[in-house]
């Protein structure tokens, strides 16, 4: 793996190089203290397949400059921070980070991290030779090829099953209605570019009643599919805290829990869940706060990332 940091503290980026070397993960390809030192074009000639940026530099900050480097830079990005602001971190989420590493550094968490996104890369790079190798195969029939490609390439629906699995949710009655939604947001995004942002979850249930229905069916019957639709949601996203709050109680280093507990609910919500999971209590929906907009926005962002750039 071939790493670049960005980082405006000397100290801060000399103590990731060592980290990488030492533990043999991978070869320093560059090294920048601002992010207006760096663009799209110079991470792709440095062949760089992970890089490390701090989120608070003097002149272009980590987000301008995750902005700025896509959609030319392919690699995977982790995020460095002091800062633990909410709505940072969901930004930089939402603009594909795959981590974030706080400071002050900690080296088993930076070795853990960068392993977990290398297995991720070397993951995406072998389904992607797979695919390409059977279209090579298949090249000597170009219709039977162009007939075929379409269904080997995985969909946002196949890594919304696989995520839905991983979850604990597969089967609940809210699955079908978040696969749907993970489509309309893929159409949504490819046709509008969430130019006014991420849709609205009030919008998103109002579209899919109405694809469901029909346009000949009454307001009224779209408002009661709209309600009963968000209902089976909310209780799909309460059983996958369950689920996550359970892997985490028998092992809180388990790959799923610490991958998508602290990205897809508040950290509070998961606590208290395992909390009561360990007296054996058993709360209603109701009673616990869900932010079902993240969760939705999360499992969309990290479908689109199982889906290999082809």
């Amino acid at each position: 793996m071939f790493f670049y940091i960005v980082d405006d503290d000397i100290a801060i980026r000399s103590m990731l190089m060592e980290i990488i070397e030492d533990e043999d993960l991978g070869v320093i390809a560059g090294e920048a203290e601002d992010g207006t030192l760096i663009d799209g074009d110079l991470l792709t000639l440095k062949k760089t397949d992970i890089l490390l940026i701090d989120l608070l530099m003097p002149k272009r900050d980590g987000l301008q400059t995750i902005r700025n480097i896509k959609p030319e830079f392919k690699g995977k990005i982790i995020m460095i921070s002091q800062v633990e602001s909410k709505e940072l971190v969901s930004k930089g989420y939402t603009l594909g980070i795959e981590y974030y590493i706080t400071k002050p550094i900690n080296k088993i968490e930076v070795i853990s991290i960068i392993k977990k996104v290398s297995e991720r890369i070397r993951l995406e790079k072998s389904i992607l030779n797979i695919h390409q190798s059977l279209s090579n195969i298949l090249a000597l029939d170009q219709i039977f090829v162009h007939e075929q490609a379409a269904s080997l390439v995985p969909t946002i629906i196949d890594s919304g099953q696989i995520l839905l699995s991983d979850l604990g949710i597969m089967g609940e009655n809210g699955y079908r209605d978040l696969l749907n939604i993970l489509e309309y947001l893929f159409q949504c995004e490819r046709t509008e570019t969430f130019t006014n942002g991420f849709p609205r979850l009030k919008d998103i249930f109002l579209q899919l009643a109405q694809k469901k229905l029909g346009i000949s069916v009454s307001q009224s019957e779209v408002m009661r599919e709209m309600k009963a639709s968000e209902q089976r949601v909310r209780r799909t996203i309460y059983q996958s805290l369950n689920h996550l709050s359970s892997l985490g109680l028998d092992d809180y280093s388990n790959p799923i829990f610490e991958n998508y507990a602290p990205k897809l609910f508040e950290f509070k919500t998961v606590r208290d869940r395992m909390a009561e999971l360990k007296k054996e209590q058993a709360l209603s929906t109701t009673q616990v706060r869900i932010n079902a907009k993240r969760f939705i926005q999360t499992l969309y962002f990290e479908a689109k990332r199982l889906m290999p750039e082809l």
